[in-house]
């Protein structure tokens, strides 16, 4: 994994660990008493460890004795002052421990519970990885912000996992339940090759023109494509519960765009191209969102700061999952966010990443354009917004100059 990720748990230096989130940044705005920490990422630091953005913003409020301000449709996260940002990562990794590792397996595969026991409510850790149910120190000011602003409960169709657990927030549970021990190492090595053997098998029996060039990826009749495809009926029906679009709540760890950015994260790597976009495509099917424009922007983080080498590996990909202007605008969300905020050296290069979409018929000029001239908050703050649009300004100048030639060359 490139530079902008690191372990969840940061006292773990294996470079293979799987569990990953983004690296916390800071902004600080503001002067004199209106001074304040911006947290521009928070929500995608919070979606790896499958936590609300509040639950961990507020524990840094908790922690530093400052207020804090929470804004889940902008995606914007404040600490009232000026926090350094190395203290701040210190403080989320207190949050960790105490809200997220199982205590007994010290894994993150869990989910919150809360638990009714007589006239009290209590905080349950109840890891997907060993099956250990452990609570946590109810004396922490943020219990009491928990308790108020409860985990997501299980969705109609669903059980929770007991009579009175508001299940929900936790988990990422896209890989099969683990058998327990002190080390889940080995059975998410297992996982992982699995996975892998399970795309290579699928590659296997599909050449590009036979996957990527039909309409209809998925109409094996096999066996396990008839598995499969039962699979993508069930995710369906619980995307279908989520308003009927794309604005299901990132903070609901069992939503299909939480477990698709988990199961994107956690996927090995393989060789072959046309293996993985199928991999992919077949994963955001399974869970009833292929078609969705916000899936888009998730899709994005398949790319690292290698961004320009891989457009062609997974241009098919893209194409087959960009089909409508709301889904060319997630794409340009996700590009603002990659360059903006997880890899800011690829500013420079955002003229080029822009070109290769352009040339590969993933993005049109009038998005493009109509992109360049708005700046938006709605994939990252305004400042980072206009910084990569003044990146773009090279390729908007070339898109315009190319179509005052045409015109031209009409009269």
């Amino acid at each position: 994994m490139a530079s902008g990720f690191v372990n969840i748990r940061r006292d773990v230096d294996d470079k293979f660990y799987r569990y990953r989130m983004p690296i916390l940044l800071t902004k600080i705005e503001g002067k004199g008493n209106g001074i304040k920490t911006v947290l521009p990422n928070m929500s995608d630091v919070a979606r790896a460890l499958s936590r609300p953005p509040s639950y961990t913003t507020k524990f840094f409020g908790c922690e530093l004795g400052a207020q804090t301000s929470c804004d889940e449709k902008n995606e914007r996260y404040i600490v009232n002052g000026a926090h350094d940002a190395n203290r701040l990562r210190e403080l989320l990794d207190g949050f960790i421990d105490k809200f997220v590792l199982c205590k007994s397996c010290k894994n993150p595969e869990t989910e919150l519970l809360i638990l009714k026991v007589g006239r009290n409510e209590d905080i349950i850790r109840d890891c997907k990885a060993c099956g250990e149910r452990t609570g946590v120190d109810m004396r922490h000011k943020l219990c009491t912000f928990i308790l108020k602003n409860p985990p997501i409960k299980a969705r109609k169709g669903k059980k929770a996992t007991n009579g009175d657990a508001a299940a929900g927030v936790g988990g990422g549970d896209t890989t099969p339940d683990h058998a327990g021990g002190e080390d889940g190492g080995d059975a998410n090595a297992d996982s992982d090759d699995e996975l892998t053997k399970k795309i290579k098998a699928e590659a296997a029996e599909l050449t590009e023109d036979t996957a990527l060039a039909k309409e209809d990826w998925s109409a094996d009749t096999s066996p396990e494509a008839v598995k499969a495809r039962i699979k993508a009926l069930e995710g369906s029906m619980a995307a279908a519960v989520l308003a009927g679009d794309d604005d299901g709540s990132d903070d609901d760890a069992n939503s299909p765009y939480t477990q698709f950015g988990n199961w994107i994260m956690d996927a090995p790597e393989v060789d072959d191209p046309t293996a993985i976009n199928i991999a992919i495509y077949k994963k955001a099917e399974e869970l009833g969102i292929e078609k969705k424009h916000k899936t888009v922007l998730i899709l994005v983080t398949i790319f690292s700061e290698d961004v320009l080498a891989e457009i062609p590996k997974f241009a098919p990909l893209l194409k087959k999952m960009v089909t409508s202007e709301k889904h060319q605008k997630a794409l340009l969300g996700g590009i603002e966010r990659l360059a903006g905020l997880a890899y800011t050296d690829l500013l420079p290069q955002v003229p080029k990443i822009l070109m290769a979409l352009y040339q590969a018929d993933i993005l049109e000029e009038e998005v493009i354009t109509q992109w360049g001239t708005h700046v938006s908050k709605k994939y990252t703050d305004k400042e980072v917004s206009k910084k990569v649009r003044k990146a773009s300004e090279p390729f908007l100048k070339w898109l315009a100059e190319a179509e005052d030639d045409d015109s031209d060359d009409e009269d």
